[in-house]
């Protein structure tokens, strides 16, 4: 169910944290300012991510230091293709999502409305140890939007970064202006979900508006040194025309520039979208086709099994500098500030010597405070 929800009152526990980003309307209800839904609270409700809620006067976030799991995931995975490649990255999300996609993948945990979803835990501290402990180079905020956790998203980051390891948001990008700047001050690198390219699909199909993700994807480049790529799944019949792709893959070129790197990744059925068909190869390499043509440098093909498409070449000289059969790296033709070996052009990215090693492994951990 969408919308405000009352719940029973809880005993108090260290996972109920204040919040600043909220304010108090006339007929005393508190309205959460952290995205553009801006949930408008009586006592003892909850907004549509169901993790902040209306309590004592306040907007408070009910899942601090809770996690639905973590996870050990090479960083392409996420993905970011040039960002550390060949890392490990501690993956992990809390519960609740601010958009409603009818396609989520993640749906389990994103439309949460039951806090046992949160099985393990952990502080700030504790993340930032256990990255250091397992030999990641990063953590990843990440399965469900770390813009409803942001609290618990920035103290990790403040704690990974004096410990030497890197923060990652994976989001939708569906955040206001002031918890936005706070937001990424503390982040080294995002991949943002572009879902669409239309008003429409965003209203009928994600319950968000298109224009507020391009104002983040916008203030990302020109505000703030973070590394970021975007991602957009198509979805047959709702994303994937050519003119919507062709308009997309201009507004990247002419906005963003031709640096950012894009992936084109497939759809396949899932919660409230069960009737539509997986998405073709085929749809992947024309989106691919139309996005070069339009100017993009790195653009990538995922969920299908195609090393063409998942593999860096160089805008230089046009060798292939990174090769990538799913997330495994093989043939590595830069140097270790991430120039290419035949030409010297630089690739953009964050690159730090030789590539790491991590491979396709995908480690679960179980990180509980005894």
């Amino acid at each position: 169910m969408d919308g405000p929800q009352t719940l029973p009152p809880k005993a108090a526990d260290r996972s109920v944290i204040e919040t600043k980003y909220w304010h108090t309307l006339d007929d005393g209800r508190v309205q959460c300012d952290v995205c553009p839904r801006a949930c408008k609270l009586r006592e003892g409700q909850r907004g549509l991510c169901f993790v902040r809620g209306a309590k004592d006067g306040q907007v408070k976030l009910f899942t601090y230091g809770r996690s639905s799991g973590f996870c050990v995931d090479p960083i392409e995975k996420k993905p970011l293709n040039h960002f550390l490649p060949g890392s490990s990255v501690l993956s992990f999300g809390t519960a609740g999502c601010n958009l409603s996609c009818k396609f989520c993948q993640n749906w389990d945990m994103s439309k949460s409305r039951e806090m046992d979803t949160l099985a393990d835990s952990a502080r700030p501290g504790d993340l930032a140890e256990a990255a250091s402990r397992l030999g990641c180079a990063s953590v990843a905020f990440t399965y469900n939007d770390p813009v409803v956790f942001m609290e618990y998203a920035i103290d990790t980051a403040q704690a990974c970064r004096e410990a030497g390891v890197r923060s990652v948001a994976v989001t939708a990008g569906y955040m206001c202006a002031q918890p936005r700047a706070e937001f990424y001050r503390h982040m080294d690198a995002a991949n943002v979900d572009l879902k669409g390219f239309t008003e429409r699909f965003y209203y009928k199909i994600c319950g968000g508006e298109l224009a507020a993700v391009l104002e983040t994807l916008e203030y990302l480049k020109r505000e703030t040194t973070v590394w970021f790529e975007i991602t957009t799944l198509l979805i047959p019949g709702e994303n994937d025309s050519d003119a919507e792709l062709d308009l997309m893959t201009q507004w990247i070129a002419d906005k963003l520039g031709p640096d950012v790197p894009l992936h084109f990744t497939a759809f396949h059925p899932d919660w409230k979208m069960l009737d539509k068909p997986r998405t073709p190869p085929a749809t992947l390499t024309r989106a691919r086709r139309i996005a070069l043509a339009n100017g993009l440098h790195f653009v990538y093909m995922g969920n299908v099994h195609d090393s063409e498409g998942g593999s860096t070449y160089c805008p230089g000289c046009g060798r292939r500098v990174i090769e990538r059969d799913w997330y495994q790296l093989g043939d590595w033709q830069l140097t270790g500030s991430g120039a290419c070996r035949n030409c010297g052009s630089r690739i953009p990215g964050v690159f730090a010597g030789a590539p790491g090693h991590w491979g396709a492994r995908r480690v679960g951990v179980r990180l509980a405070r005894r």
